[in-house]
């Protein structure tokens, strides 16, 4: 009887975990993922403050992004549908609660001023607000918040407990999780990618998918092509108060501050170029709680429950890297800087429609 050979996915994070799943019900198996540490917990989606804000994040050179982010929110109810019928009701919902943009002093407005006409350009939809008009859809605002956009079909959704159901759901169907088992090396031969090599074993495989986040460049092998690069983000993790519940994600140039259907308030984030430095930083903790009370004075008397620190896959152009590699049987996903929550509904079905393709091709006959 001859073994079938698995599916492999170096990365459980939210990119691992939805390819997985979707690989499962396109009768792709079996499917393994390898995690160097704890399945989702430590990804950057962990860490991720889980907005679904295509239109708060649009910029100006990046209208292709824009796109893609808009098709995958598109994407999400049957996302999530999906795993609706696997996992029940473990699964979270979209918070459709909309974004508010605010600026605190002159300068902000401005940049503000900048962003709106070029939202209106783009016919991006958008609404211009006054402080007080700010102060009304979000009464925790300052009063040192003096104009305000409003992105009305702007989302998030809980990434945690997104995390958590993506692996039950890939369990359920069968897949097999290897935490604490970092790869080192794809295995290639005559140019295909026939394993992949960890610690002193050296597994078999029917197809690699790599999508190891900002760690994605340090597998050897078929992988040293990926330019993916760390970017660190900490974040503050706070407990609201039922009198210091935020009804939608605010945010400044210099901060963001998310609240969560769980009772956390996120706090973030820094964008540092310092490579795997994870150590937690008194001075930027600092800068960013400061930030964020000039945005909302409540936090000062809120609970600190956590500070993290994760690091973002960042390509050269932000433009991430999905779908066939130039070696045979090797696929990537990576490279989602910001948007990985976003783009998991997309990511996983531009990976998994390229396997398919690749293995229809191989069924033709010459």
């Amino acid at each position: 009887m001859i073994e079938t050979k698995p599916h492999l996915i170096i990365g459980g994070g939210i990119m691992g975990l939805s390819i997985g799943c979707r690989m499962l019900r396109e009768g792709l198996s079996p499917v393994e993922i390898f995690e160097a540490g704890e399945i989702g917990r430590s990804s950057a989606a962990w860490v991720a403050a889980g907005m679904l804000s295509p239109r708060a994040e649009a910029g100006f050179e990046d209208m292709d992004i824009y796109e893609e982010g808009l098709r995958s929110l598109e994407r999400y109810p049957s996302f999530l549908a999906a795993l609706q019928e696997e996992v029940g009701e473990i699964v979270p919902e979209i918070d459709r609660c909309g974004a508010l943009l605010c600026a605190t002093n002159r300068d902000q407005a401005r940049e503000l001023d900048r962003q709106f006409e070029f939202r209106m350009r783009m016919g991006i939809p958008v609404q211009k607000l006054s402080g007080e008009e700010a102060r009304d859809r979000e009464p925790l605002l300052a009063t040192k918040v003096i104009a305000a956009l409003w992105l009305e079909a702007d989302a998030q959704i809980n990434n945690r407990t997104l995390l958590h159901a993506l692996r039950e759901a890939f369990v359920k169907r069968g897949g097999t999780v290897r935490e604490h088992t970092p790869v080192s090396e794809i295995i290639v031969k005559d140019g295909e990618a026939i394993g992949v090599r960890t610690g002193d074993e050296e597994r078999p495989c029917e197809t690699i998918t790599v999508a190891a986040g900002a760690w994605s460049s340090r597998i050897g092998g078929g992988s040293r092509s990926v330019a993916v690069r760390p970017v660190k983000g900490q974040m503050i993790g706070l407990r609201m108060t039922p009198q210091s519940r935020l009804r939608q994600p605010v945010r400044t140039p210099n901060v963001y501050l998310v609240p969560k259907d769980d009772g956390r308030l996120l706090v973030g984030a820094t964008a540092e170029e310092v490579g795997f430095d994870a150590r937690v930083i008194a001075g930027n903790v600092m800068e960013l709680l400061h930030h964020a009370w000039e945005l909302v004075p409540a936090i000062y008397d809120l609970e600190v429950e956590e500070v993290l620190a994760g690091f973002r896959p960042a390509t050269r152009d932000h433009r991430a890297v999905m779908g066939r590699s130039n070696v045979h049987n090797l696929f990537y996903c990576t490279g989602h800087w910001r948007h990985g929550i976003l783009m998991a509904p997309m990511a996983a079905d531009t990976v998994v429609n390229a396997m398919l393709e690749a293995k229809t091709e191989l069924a033709e006959p010459c």
